[in-house]
């Protein structure tokens, strides 16, 4: 005897009565897009999308699940909701960071030891899409590379959401019985439309005038959840037309992989953008499953779909701190071989977890027989070994990270003889063969001190810092511009104290000193930019005149509808508001395709160098107007030989990031920095 799947379903119990297999299959399209797209993000774009089919379904799921309550004992145990809540998703989230503790500890380098264990306890208390949020605003933090704690942002914004949405399901039923309406499914849809549509307002705004924290904080994706939600309050909404199915089923698919395609790091996100992803996935849950195997739906629940959503909270949460380890495991690399096998251990790693984690800690009986208070102890005991790991990884690696900073130091304080950029014109030491200072693990770290005196993205506060003598006839220079000017600030502070200069600097995240607008990542920024030139433009038309000034650019800084020519005339015309003060510029440093300190850890100097092609830029603004300036400098020389840049310069370890040079780099360089200031000063 055959019975339709209508009358299956009736037969089971509750619980099963409302699993919809599809959905795991759609969550194993969202967690394939994620992980593709961080092992190959060249391959897929945009695949950062998946994290918003997540939000859709979990707000589909748990809005349906907390009305189904609401509609059969009248109330949501909110105790109750939350410990479920914390048995499915803590043990294996608390694992996964434990990993990252001892990872921390034995394998990472140690110039990341504070952020990693920083972002550690932060996705241990769940607050870890703030963390990032508020360091996205901070220019030289967004410098830094990623921790293997960063995906938690989203887990953090789901717990949130978890925390925020039945209160406010709660209260809006409160409300409406009081004032509305009785009728308790529309005080729920007009709650629900209510906070999504403040939501979507807020996050198109927001994403346009401070994109960076945009991505980050909560506000900005419930509307995505209220999307998820309003198909749960809306049965109606889904079809029962087998050709509509097919069509929301399909179409909803297919604009979801589009989309992965066609967005990128470009891309005004979340805002209007994530308004076409958000509603395929809608379109797609909306389609459920049926009798015909050829629909979305029932294509969605075929077995191999649904095992990967099973997994997917696990794959998730392992596979990036996978990605962000390799670089700096012995042997190991992100080579394609690497990523095949990395991508495969992800899977086998969130099966285990999912059988041994997840499963377990979900079904316990110790703790789903008990009260929910027993459940919340058993979160803060998981929390408490999770910061402990980490406390213990930071006690452990600080002492190091001390002992590597004081190396450093000693070095910079009497360098070998023919270090770095004292190496200039063929001198030659033979004990400096196979030397790297700073060492490729304390590379990252070996950045300037005074960021006191660095403005944010978003901040058009002039800040002037002055360093060296207060003789009333000390040589008054300056240094102006952009972070590529800020890196050389360690330098010049020691010039000044060594010659008796009085140095003031005046110096902004990605703001040149160019009278051109200036493009960035986004509106806000380039209206701060915008605004910070002209306070400087006031302070030296105003102000003392210097006697030189020393300035430095990025070369790839983007100058919205100028070439190369435009934007160099740009830069002369700023330089102008310093009246006839001489100007010292220098030609750019090579731009790399990736921070070498991984490569030297696994590569020797040699392999690390990248061709001259590809790093340098040809038409370098800033050099085309130096050529008119009092002094250019061009190094060009001293990282580069005919064919390829290197990372490694006579034992002085020459990059902290992709672009951005070490201190004891440009220590090691500034002779050449004070003899071309000191020529411009006996001109001036």
């Amino acid at each position: 005897m055959t019975h339709t799947l209508a009358e299956r379903r009736r037969r089971l119990p509750v619980a099963a009565r409302h699993f919809e297999p599809h959905i795991q299959g759609l969550r194993a399209v969202a967690v394939l897009l994620v992980v593709v797209f961080h092992f190959w993000p060249g391959r897929l774009s945009g695949g950062f999308i998946g994290v918003d089919i997540f939000f859709v379904i979990s707000g589909f799921l748990i809005t349906a699940h907390l009305v189904r309550e609401l509609t059969d004992t009248q109330r949501i145990n909110l105790p109750q909701f939350w410990s479920r809540r914390i048995r499915r998703l803590l043990p294996a989230s608390i694992a996964v960071l434990l990993f990252c503790s001892v990872a921390t500890l034995l394998v990472l380098p140690l110039s990341g030891l504070g952020d990693t264990v920083r972002e550690i306890l932060a996705s241990t208390f769940y607050i870890e899409n703030w963390v990032l949020a508020a360091n996205s605003v901070d220019y030289l933090a967004a410098e830094n590379d990623p921790t293997m704690a960063q995906h938690y942002w989203t887990l953090s914004l789901e717990e949130q959401f978890y925390v925020l949405w039945p209160l406010l399901l709660l209260a809006g039923v409160s409300l409406g019985a009081k004032f509305l309406t009785q009728k308790r499914t529309a005080a729920l849809v007009t709650t629900v439309i209510v906070v999504s549509a403040l939501s979507l307002v807020f996050s198109v705004v927001y994403t346009a005038l401070e994109p960076a924290p945009a991505f980050f904080v909560t506000f900005t994706r419930m509307w995505e959840f209220g999307a998820g939600a309003l198909l749960a309050l809306l049965p109606a909404l889904r079809p029962r037309s087998v050709w509509a199915n097919a069509v929301l089923g399909y179409g909803g698919l297919l604009v979801i992989l589009v989309t992965a395609y066609l967005y990128g790091p470009s891309t005004p996100f979340p805002g209007y953008m994530a308004i076409l992803p958000v509603f395929a996935a809608v379109a797609v849950i909306a389609a459920r499953r049926s009798e015909r195997w050829w629909e979305a739906g029932s294509i969605l629940s075929l077995r191999p779909a649904r095992f990967i959503g099973d997994i997917s909270y696990s794959l998730y949460l392992w596979h990036w701190p996978l990605v962000v380890i390799a670089p700096y495991v012995p042997g190991w690399g992100l080579t394609t071989a690497h990523r095949l096998t990395l991508f495969v251990l992800c899977f086998v790693l969130a099966w285990l977890t999912k059988k041994f984690v997840e499963d377990p800690g979900r079904q316990w009986r110790y703790l789903t027989r008990r009260r929910p208070r027993v459940t919340a102890a058993f979160a803060v005991v998981l929390m408490a070994v999770s910061a402990a790991f980490a406390g213990v990884a930071y006690l452990v690696n600080q002492p190091r990270y001390e002992a590597a900073a004081a190396e450093l130091q000693a070095i910079r304080e009497d360098f070998p003889e023919c270090f770095g950029a004292l190496s200039l014109g063929g001198c030659d030491n033979p004990e400096l063969e196979g030397l790297i200072v700073p060492s490729p693990g304390f590379g990252n770290a070996d950045s300037p001190e005074h960021e006191e005196c660095f403005v944010q993205l978003n901040n058009s506060e002039l800040v002037a810092c002055e360093f060296g003598s207060e003789a009333a006839d000390a040589p008054r220079v300056a240094l102006i511009g952009d972070s590529h000017a800020y890196q050389y600030i360690e330098a010049m502070i020691t010039l000044a104290e060594e010659r008796g200069w009085a140095l003031t600097t005046y110096l902004k995240g990605a703001c040149p000193w160019n009278a051109a607008e200036v493009g960035g990542p986004s509106a806000a920024f380039t209206a701060s930019c915008d605004a910070w030139k002209q306070n400087l433009r006031a302070e030296l038309e105003s102000g003392e005149p210097f006697d030189a000034i020393f300035t430095a650019a990025l070369a790839t800084t983007p100058y919205p509808g100028s070439d190369a020519d435009a934007a160099a005339a740009g830069f002369t015309e700023a330089w102008a508001w310093a009246g006839d003060a001489p100007i010292v510029t220098i030609v750019d440093n090579p731009d790399l395709s990736d921070d070498p300190n991984k490569c030297l850890r696994q590569n020797s100097i040699e392999a690390c160098a990248e061709p001259r092609d590809s790093v340098l830029v040809e038409d370098d603004p800033i050099a085309i107007a130096g050529a008119e300036a009092s002094e250019l400098l061009d190094l060009t020389e001293l990282y580069c030989d005919e064919e390829s840049c290197h990372v490694v310069v006579s034992g002085a370890n020459v990059y902290r990031d992709q672009d951005h040079l070490t201190v004891t780099w440009t220590l090691s360089m500034r002779e050449l920095l004070g003899d071309a200031i000191e020529r411009a000063l006996d001109r001036g």
